[in-house]
């Protein structure tokens, strides 16, 4: 039974619908990328896993208990992470750090230790006097020192800066190794594309695609750069082959679909040189969304 489930989830404002029959199925120990521009309902669908809003239509489930009318339960095994945090500016990061305890109900101290220091947050400042990125610090630490069985981030690195994000996506990767369930939404693509065992693609609050990433390259075509010996051939009419650009003696075209076509003609070529690219997740998301 999958861990996190949605079934035609629908949460409609007015004449428009936020998140349209939304169907999610996500396994015990998966990290599941959430995918999508602003306004596509990301944020909309983790507030109805963590029934802070009522769906229009359909459910969600967690642990196989419905997030509709047992939330309470729901909370006492999972962690948030929102990518804005309100917390208490009069107090220091360690006394919110003991509250977060105190409130979830369960704490490694010996771990939340290590992720202070490796997220080099000083706890005994006030939050007033954190930074954006201090505070989005603490809320990581709160929510990964509570070993909670699952762990649902919304934009969880925002006001990160490098060296941080990376500190976070190990402290993910051994969130995995333990077997928690991590439901990441961000707009870091190469985030995603390092930390996900698969992907959502959401647009206008339907689901336009989820799979691995090796399932999902289809949704973007292969880029071709082909150097010739001398003036190169028109490439413009062979099967597949769109986006022809020539400089010189080189060509750049992208294929979606089979090669076939391509990979002949240029066998009958004085052809120098062929790079073929695999579109990366980031080449996969503007293909959907570019327009």
């Amino acid at each position: 039974m999958p861990i996190i489930a949605t079934h035609a989830l629908t949460k409609r404002y007015g004449q428009m619908d936020a998140v349209h029959e939304l169907e999610l199925a996500i396994e015990a120990g998966e990290v599941f990328g959430f995918l999508g521009p602003n306004g596509a309902g990301k944020t909309t669908t983790i507030r109805l896993l963590l029934g802070l809003i009522q769906p229009t239509s359909g459910s969600a489930e967690i642990f196989g208990l419905d997030t509709k009318t047992k939330s309470v339960e729901i909370h006492k095994r999972l962690a948030y992470v929102p990518g804005e945090s309100n917390l208490w500016g009069a107090l220091s990061g360690k006394q919110t750090l003991d509250l977060f305890g105190a409130l979830h109900g369960a704490e490694d101290l010996i771990y939340r230790k290590e992720l202070v220091e490796r997220f080099q947050l000083d706890p005994t400042k006030r939050v007033r006097a954190y930074s954006k990125g201090n505070r989005q610090k603490l809320i990581l630490i709160a929510a990964l020192s509570s070993r909670s069985e699952v762990l649902l981030l919304d934009e969880p690195t925002s006001g990160l800066d490098p060296l941080m994000q990376e500190v976070f996506r190990s402290a993910v990767l051994e969130a995995k190794r333990r077997g928690q369930t991590i439901f990441l939404s961000s707009h870091t693509l190469s985030e995603v594309e390092v930390l996900c065992d698969r992907v959502a693609l959401l647009r206008a609050g339907s689901l336009i695609e989820t799979g691995t990433l090796a399932e999902m390259r289809h949704l973007s075509a292969l880029r071709y750069e082909i150097t010739f010996a001398n003036t190169p051939p028109d490439l413009a009419g062979l099967e597949n082959v769109k986006r022809v650009e020539v400089a010189g003696n080189q060509v750049t075209c992208e294929v979606a679909g089979k090669p076939t076509a391509l990979l002949s003609f240029l066998a009958m070529e004085n052809v120098v040189k062929v790079v073929s690219h695999e579109p990366s997740l980031e080449e996969m998301f503007l293909s959907h969304y570019g327009n």
